[in-house]
């Protein structure tokens, strides 16, 4: 299969690009310590937190942000051009549009009755909401139908009472995308509801984690009574898992490839310009198959990414290609901090800050959360499960 660009969307790609140089802050993308596929290493803090909201508002007010929606909410591209607005602002290392415009804001296309897409559509298109993801619980990560966090119905109100962890920028972000039980009779997979929640609703608590790259962008939150109004209640109550798995799967085609060109560029750039000990690194024969091997995967993983935003464009439902693609990308970045590490030696250890630190301490801080990129958005483990029934028809035990 060749993928290749029709003239249309080589203009859109360019005018993509030439946003991005004229926006961005000079060296953003090269001082950026967040680690391709990885889920700890980015900042969350708040200064960053408001350049990104500025630069998130600048592309919704060009229609960036509900970019492959229908006509009638706001969307005016392609999926092609869609996969090229990710590719292009995830490479100068910008976050795409967040979950509200990525993944809630599909979700609700599909689920949500018209009065929800009425009132939170339109917001979420011009950047003014965002959201949380309050999925998983102490006990409940990769077996997500584990979930005990409770709801339940009061009159024209839902009361929620739980714990939720991991959850990323939940002390800056203004909505909560629960996932709660609401039937703790029904079987597992059928007693499920999902909701939005205001995070100023009283009962709401929130811890910070900071994780092992030592930055805060993680929380553990408290639901203690929490009074939620119907009308924000995803779809039909007890439906919620198979919202879930339509909302992962929107989930996992966010993979950032662009992010692991950008970062392996500038990683080959310093094994070209760098002799450590007076000894190249470009000369070294396993410094080069490695390097290759890298490149290679990388390669590989856009031609999945090519291949995913091609059956979008065709009609076509992309279920065992997303975890395909979300697979070989996260291992990708596991595979590529680990030949990192080993090709810098002693070097590979030494932080931000540090003097001699290469491409600035991005690739310890890269090893130390590479593991997170296998974990999110259900682990490889998962992935290879839906593979193996969805995709090839294997029994699940």
């Amino acid at each position: 299969m060749r993928f290749q660009f029709t003239e249309q969307e080589e203009s859109f790609q360019k005018e993509v690009e030439d946003f991005l140089r004229k926006e961005l802050p000079p060296g953003w993308a090269e001082e950026s310590l967040q680690w391709p596929g990885g889920y700890g290493s980015h900042e969350v803090d708040e200064e960053h937190w408001r350049i990104n909201q500025q630069l998130q508002r600048k592309i919704a007010a060009r229609g960036w942000a509900s970019i492959s929606w229908p006509k009638e909410y706001g969307g005016e591209y392609s999926p092609i051009e869609h996969a090229i607005f990710d590719e292009r602002t995830s490479y100068y290392r910008i976050p795409p549009p967040g979950f509200g415009a990525t993944v809630a804001g599909p979700t609700i296309l599909l689920f949500g009755s018209e009065e929800m897409k009425q009132e939170w559509l339109p917001r979420i298109a011009r950047a003014e909401v965002e959201f949380w993801f309050a999925y998983s619980e102490p006990n409940a990560g990769s077996d997500l139908a584990a979930l005990q966090t409770r709801a339940v119905e009061e009159g024209d109100e839902f009361v929620i009472n739980g714990q939720k962890i991991w959850g990323s920028g939940a002390h800056l972000i203004d909505y909560a995308w629960v996932a709660v039980r609401t039937d703790p009779d029904a079987p597992r997979h059928r007693g499920i509801s999902l909701f939005i929640v205001d995070m100023k609703t009283p009962g709401i608590t929130i811890r910070p984690l900071t994780n092992i790259c030592g930055v805060h962008s993680f929380n553990e939150v408290f639901f203690d009574n929490v009074r939620v109004p119907r009308k924000y209640l995803i779809g039909e109550k007890n439906q919620g898992w198979y919202y879930l798995v339509a909302a992962l799967d929107f989930e996992r085609l966010m993979v950032g490839i662009g992010g692991f060109k950008r970062v392996f560029e500038l990683f080959v750039d310093y094994v070209k310009e760098t002799s450590p000990d007076g000894e190249a690194l470009r000369n070294n024969q396993q410094v080069r198959h490695r390097v290759a091997e890298i490149a290679v995967q990388i390669e590989v993983a856009y031609m999945f990414y090519w291949q995913t935003a091609w059956m979008l464009s065709k009609g076509l439902h992309p279920n065992m290609e997303a975890s395909v693609l979300k697979l070989w990308i996260t291992e990708l970045s596991r595979h590529f901090a680990d030949a990192a590490m080993q090709i810098l030696g002693p070097y590979g250890q030494l932080e931000t800050g540090a003097k001699l630190a290469p491409l600035n301490g991005l690739v310890p801080r890269g090893y130390l959360d590479c593991i997170s990129a296998t974990i999110g958005a259900g682990t490889s483990e998962i992935q290879r499960n839906i593979i193996a029934i969805r995709g090839l028809d294997l029994p699940r035990k």
